[in-house]
């Protein structure tokens, strides 16, 4: 199982670092990896589509100019979705998890983010194609070369983690999670993550919360107003404490670039929001009482 307690309980999530957000610059990126390792911000999740294929090379570049040891931070990354890109050859999306591609893009993921090893690798969404045979044919492998460290999966169901456990155990699973969309905790996922000691991360934390002007969002901010005095705390903070009250421990995957909100999600950790409090905000969510 991973050693979960080498990764930060906050994850600095990447996807928007480069051409698919903020458009960072190299002076720019080695600024918020050393924010992020000054406020404990140690783990940094990457997909090698992320960018078009372009943000791992992006930020490779600029953590070899940091100056900053390989061992002070932790690298994850995904493979298996295949975009039609000006990268890629492909000609229609589709996901390829044979072996070959496996070994192939973790490789170039090594090459892009100019390390030795994954810290973790996931398998990005599960394909009906997936052989799990084949799959554990390029596992073992990479594990053998030290190119991986630890194997898990992003978006997977219950039973398809149970395809892959048939032949091969995997340490992580990568969900998303939050206030606004919360089925894994009914559909068995985070059972699942609990059960097996799973290292739990949530892809959008914060969910719709800010991005949407709804029913559902605007009887959350309500339930959120009196706890922010109480609690001395931020509404997204309180949102990451809501999901990290869950036992299985949730990592979440904070994906903003500005420096004073990554601070701020850091601290996260130090707030025990109380048991009725967590339900008026699930209540608030579902728009009814829990049953």
């Amino acid at each position: 199982m991973a050693n979960i307690t080498k990764f930060s309980k906050t994850i600095a999530g990447t996807m928007t670092w480069g051409r698919w957000g903020k458009q960072l610059g190299k002076d720019e990126m080695i600024r918020l990896i050393k924010h992020c390792l000054e406020v404990g911000i140690t783990t940094f999740d990457h997909a090698d589509i992320y960018g078009g294929y372009t943000t791992e090379a992006e930020f490779g570049n600029a953590f070899s100019k940091s100056g900053i040891p390989r061992d002070a931070i932790q690298l994850i990354s995904k493979c298996g979705i295949q975009l039609i890109s000006d990268n890629r050859t492909s000609i229609v999306q589709h996901y390829n998890y044979s072996k070959e591609h496996i070994t192939k893009s973790v490789e170039h993921s090594l090459k892009q983010l100019n390390t030795e090893y994954l810290d973790l690798l996931l398998l990005h969404r599960p394909s009906p194609l997936m052989d799990p045979d084949e799959i554990n044919e390029a596992i073992m492998r990479l594990f053998k070369e030290g190119k991986i460290l630890d194997y898990g999966v992003s978006n997977f169901t219950p039973t398809q983690i149970a395809m892959l456990e048939g032949v091969l155990p995997l340490s992580a699973n990568q969900m998303e999670f939050s206030l606004t969309n919360n089925s894994v905790m009914y559909n068995g996922v985070l059972d699942d993550c609990v059960a097996h000691k799973r290292l739990a991360m949530s892809w959008s934390p914060l969910g719709g919360y800010f991005k949407e002007d709804n029913k559902k969002t605007q009887r959350i901010r309500l339930a959120l107003e009196p706890m922010i005095e109480k609690y001395n705390a931020t509404g997204d903070q309180l949102l990451l404490a809501w999901i990290m009250k869950h036992p299985a421990h949730i990592h979440p995957v904070v994906g903003t670039t500005n420096e004073d909100r990554l601070t701020l999600a850091s601290k996260v950790e130090d707030i025990i929001m109380d048991i009725e409090d967590w339900f008026i905000l699930l209540e608030a969510s579902h728009g009814h009482p829990v049953p």
